[in-house]
């Protein structure tokens, strides 16, 4: 090939990367990446909703759904933490489009009373619920009407959040260790510590002046379906704390407190198609420690183990909510195979 040849056609397939290489750049799945990360205290939603509307019946139903004390906290929290702005300051505001949570209850007389969910649109992770109502009767209708999906929602862009920090964060050697001994990885921020292990079990630790957290795992081979019954469950997680984690005193050991009622469902987890959630309150037997955990229950992918993952928090001097959100997070980071 001639010089001048070679040289218009190298010419043209740059131009042909460049053009390929910009259609790329507007593609929807590089706009979701090039997205800014969402912000937001942990657990903050906000509302946008004009003032004349956030008051009343309308905002006693929204408080009871974002208000309400969170499960398994040994004083009275709300699951949320809420600030208000009016709906035009969300739609002129870059800012207040970070945020992570948001709730739009947009009431106009042409509206067509609807209800949205919209995920990853202004940053990531994001959720937007976004309520398009002709009256204040009809916003409070759909907003009774689909409760629960708000809240599950909310939590799931809290996960994602907490994931995303704490992957940034990683103790890479601290997961490694721990893959190798069980097979799975667990996401694991680096002031996390390995304070203890035996055969299927391992307990990890991050302890400050002010506060302590931790991570229990229990891994058994699956036997049959009796290892998945609430009482079983129960039980198990006191045999693992008693026989795994002593307190300071001599003879102390960890254990559930049941002169509270523990609290638990079914949920979804995202590798694991079957997960019990435990909420409760433990304590030291022969000391004075307690506060909030958090126990996921489920089986591995192919069904040949049961896995226990237990947050706890002890912080006796300040709220927490958000702590126990910081374990749970971690506790919900289970997978398996390769990334």
């Amino acid at each position: 090939m001639e010089r001048t040849t070679f040289f218009k056609a190298l010419t043209l397939a740059c131009m042909a990367a460049v053009v390929l290489l910009a259609a790329g750049c507007n593609s929807p799945e590089t706009k979701a990446l090039n997205k800014r990360s969402s912000s937001g205290k942990t657990c903050e939603v906000l509302v946008a909703a004009d003032k004349g509307y956030y008051t009343g019946a309308t905002k006693a139903l929204l408080d009871s759904i974002l208000l309400m004390p969170q499960d398994g906290l040994p004083q009275a929290e709300a699951r949320f933490s809420v600030i208000n702005v009016p709906v035009s300051s969300l739609r002129n505001t870059q800012m207040f489009k970070m945020h992570r949570n948001i709730i739009i209850c947009d009431i106009k007389a042409d509206n067509p009373d609807k209800f949205y969910i919209h995920h990853n649109q202004w940053a990531e992770p994001q959720v937007v619920v976004d309520i398009a109502a002709r009256s204040e009767a009809s916003l409070r209708e759909m907003l009774r009407q689909h409760a629960d999906l708000v809240v599950e929602e909310i939590y799931k862009a809290e996960y994602a959040r907490m994931g995303n920090a704490f992957y940034k964060d990683r103790n890479v050697e601290l997961m490694h260790r721990f893959e190798d001994k069980f097979g799975f990885r667990l996401t694991l921020p680096q002031e996390y510590i390995w304070a203890d292990e035996d055969d299927g079990f391992a307990w990890l630790r991050k302890e400050t002046k002010d506060f302590g957290l931790g991570i229990i795992v229990n891994v058994q081979p699956y036997r049959d379906q009796n290892q998945l019954d609430t009482n079983r469950i129960w039980n198990r997680l006191d045999t693992i704390m008693r026989r795994h984690v002593e307190g300071p005193a001599d003879g102390s050991y960890m254990g559930t407190e049941r002169r509270v009622p523990l609290l638990n469902r079914r949920v979804d987890y995202d590798s694991s198609s079957f997960c019990i959630e435990t909420r409760g309150l433990w304590r030291l037997f022969g000391d004075f420690m307690g506060g909030p955990f958090v126990s996921y229950t489920l089986l591995s992918p192919d069904g040949s183990q049961v896995v226990d993952i237990t947050g706890y928090v002890y912080c006796p001097r300040f709220d927490k909510r958000d702590y126990l959100m910081q374990v749970d997070g971690i506790c919900r980071s289970a997978k398996w195979g390769k990334d």
